[in-house]
This record gives C-alpha cells, sequence and structure tokens, in this order.
C-alpha cells in the first residue's frame, strides 16, 4: 500500500504546473532537435539528388543542353532552399523558443514560387493559376504586415 501511495504522490507532483511545463518544454526541445537532425538529412539527400541529376543532364546526349529539364532544375534547386528554410524554422525556435512568423510566411512564399515556376501550363486550368495568384497575393500582403508593424531586428548573418 505504501508503494501505491508513493507512486501516487510522485504522479500528483509531476503534474503540477511548472514540473508539467518542465517536462512539456524538454519534450519540444527533444522533438525540435530531432526534426533538425532529419532535416539535416534531407537537405544532404536533396543536394545528393541535384549534383546527380545535373551530371546527368550535362553529360548526356545533346552534350551540355537542357532539353526540357530546366524547370526540373529549378525546382530541385528551390526544394533545397526550401528544405533550408525549413531548418531555419526550426533552429530559430530553438534559439528563441517562439515560432518566427516572418519565416513561415517567406517559406511559404517560396514553396508557392516553386510551384509556379514548375508549373505545367498545358496541364493546369485557369483556377488553378488564379489559386497561386491569390496565395501569393495574400502571403505577400500577410509578410508586409508582418515586416512592417514589428519593430526591426537585425537579420542574423550565417
Amino acid at each position: 500500500m505504501r508503494q501505491l501511495k508513493k507512486i501516487f504522490y510522485l504522479f500528483i507532483t509531476s503534474c503540477r504546473d511548472s514540473n508539467f511545463l518542465s517536462g512539456i518544454s524538454r519534450i519540444e526541445g527533444f522533438v525540435s532537435k530531432v526534426l533538425s537532425v532529419v532535416m539535416v538529412v534531407v537537405i544532404l539527400v536533396s543536394v545528393y539528388d541535384l549534383v546527380v541529376f545535373l551530371a546527368q543532364e550535362l553529360f548526356t546526349t545533346p552534350l551540355g543542353f537542357f532539353n526540357k529539364t530546366l524547370f526540373q532544375t529549378f525546382g530541385l534547386f528551390l526544394n533545397v532552399l526550401i528544405a533550408l528554410e525549413i531548418l531555419e524554422n526550426i533552429t530559430a525556435y530553438l534559439r528563441k523558443h517562439v515560432i518566427q512568423v516572418e519565416l513561415v510566411i517567406v517559406t511559404s512564399l517560396i514553396a508557392v514560387a516553386r510551384k509556379i515556376i514548375i508549373l505545367d501550363l498545358q496541364k493546369v486550368t485557369g483556377t488553378e493559376i488564379i489559386g497561386l495568384s491569390i496565395a501569393i497575393l495574400s502571403l505577400s500582403i500577410s509578410y508586409f504586415i508582418i515586416r512592417f508593424t514589428n519593430p526591426r531586428e537585425p537579420h542574423d548573418k550565417h
């Protein structure tokens, strides 16, 4: 019976607000670090994929000409850039423990821009193009509002 009381007491003390929030904070930190490591792996694999793709395109016939794959190349470059931005979001969260809305909006703008760049105009409807245009406009307005309503902070130089 004493063991049960002791376990119950430990459970009750660990569920106090300060202890509980401390535990949640540790879990958030751990998950963020795991996500950072996974994103580094994704970035390295994406860069490898890009290098292999470029090598195949440059050294196959016709030599040195990008057939219809120029937009695929841009897409791969932007994939790496988006992955780097997501990693920056995670590391910014680890540094400040705050989700930086400006970074999230910039990452979203890059993702939508990537979609527009690799878009095959033969296969899309006008509605999809209008939707992407509205997304770009909304994200741009959001970025403008966030950027100019918050006090200016110097950007980190890497």
